[in-house]
């Protein structure tokens, strides 16, 4: 297993569920070397296995990468764990199976979301500088929309919501599963990385969406207080959940107890329930202050640009994009 605590501050690259020669080659000339996976392509049907795990890790030697995270499972594997629905304690004992060859293949982080109904958004082609086109998010919109026409707007599905889903039933059924998977990971030596809701609003599709705020997330982390526990820090979400403000201090406090393992640098416009992706520097929150501030509470992570606007002539992975925010946030990393 890679030891963490030997690495420093750097930059990554990622979301992106296939490994070939030509986009590690790219990760490589940006700079990079480290890269996640976001629900990699796997056979498993319920489980991953070592024999999976442990080629994408040597794919990633072979061009001289680390593979650090891989970030989501597939819905199928924790649907059930989700909703609490029958079932849940099989996928519990597969989810098992899935970390301990998590960490026989050698890969340190499991990235998690508790969002059932999954990541949402009103448009992905809102023209942001230069027309570049990005993702946006209109909660009135939603609204708006009749039920039954509201699947356009996900983006990214957890689980088939069949009813509504109050706040204090989702902690219930998160609590159930942290108290049995977390001593699995603290055994098995791999840190789970909680992800807020995206967008995150009270509730979306019927389901209360628990990481939406500060609150919810100190409760999460004091709660089940382990070193193996921690946060995927989407600056992005943060910066939603209240139009920029409090993103330093949340930065602050769970980066001085360790709690931050890893980052998702991007910002928005806007705030949770209407806000527009953009690039880097034209958001609500100054990037400097928060590579600033990640470097302050000796976080030693590394940092990806997570989504980013569709420039001219760009591929669907965005290859353009993604160059132009990773060697903006390798200059931030280098300047701090």
């Amino acid at each position: 297993m890679i030891n963490l605590d030997e690495l420093s501050m750097r930059i990554g690259m990622g979301q992106f569920q296939e490994i070939t020669e030509k986009r590690l080659q790219f990760i490589k000339q940006c700079g990079a070397d480290d890269f996640q996976m976001n629900t990699p392509l796997l056979p498993g049907k319920e489980y991953w296995v070592y024999e999976d795990l442990a080629r994408l890790v040597k794919q990633g030697q072979e061009a001289d990468l680390r593979l650090m995270a891989i970030e989501n499972v597939p819905p199928s594997f924790v649907d059930k764990i989700l909703l609490g629905k029958p079932g849940r304690e099989k996928q519990l004992e597969n989810m098992t199976k899935t970390i301990g060859n998590l960490a026989r293949a050698g890969i340190p982080i499991l990235g998690y979301t508790f969002a059932p109904a999954g990541i949402w958004r009103t448009s992905r082609d809102t023209p942001v500088r230069g027309g570049a086109l990005s993702s946006a998010f209109n909660f009135k919109t939603v609204q708006e929309t009749a039920p039954e026409d509201r699947a356009k707007f996900v983006m990214w599905e957890r689980a088939a919501i069949d009813r509504i889903y109050s706040e204090e039933e989702m902690w219930e059924n998160y609590c159930w599963y942290l108290e049995r998977i977390l001593p699995v990971c603290e055994e098995a030596g791999v840190r789970l990385a909680l992800h807020p809701n995206d967008p995150p609003v009270t509730a979306l599709g019927g389901v209360a969406c628990l990481f939406r705020n500060f609150e919810n997330f100190k409760r999460a982390m004091e709660t089940f207080d382990s070193p193996m526990h921690g946060l995927n820090f989407c600056h992005g979400c943060w910066s939603e959940m209240r139009g920029g403000e409090g993103v330093l201090e949340a930065i602050q406090w769970f980066g001085q107890r360790g709690k931050i393992f890893y980052v998702h640098l991007r910002d928005v416009s806007g705030s949770a329930e209407d806000f527009t992706e953009c690039f880097l520097g034209d958001g609500n929150c100054d990037p400097v202050q928060a590579i600033r501030a990640l470097k302050q509470v000796g976080f030693k992570g590394f940092i990806l640009p997570d989504h980013v606007p569709h420039m001219v002539d760009d591929t669907p992975w965005c290859h353009r994009g993604r160059a132009w925010a990773t060697g903006y946030i390798k200059a931030l990393i280098t300047a701090v």
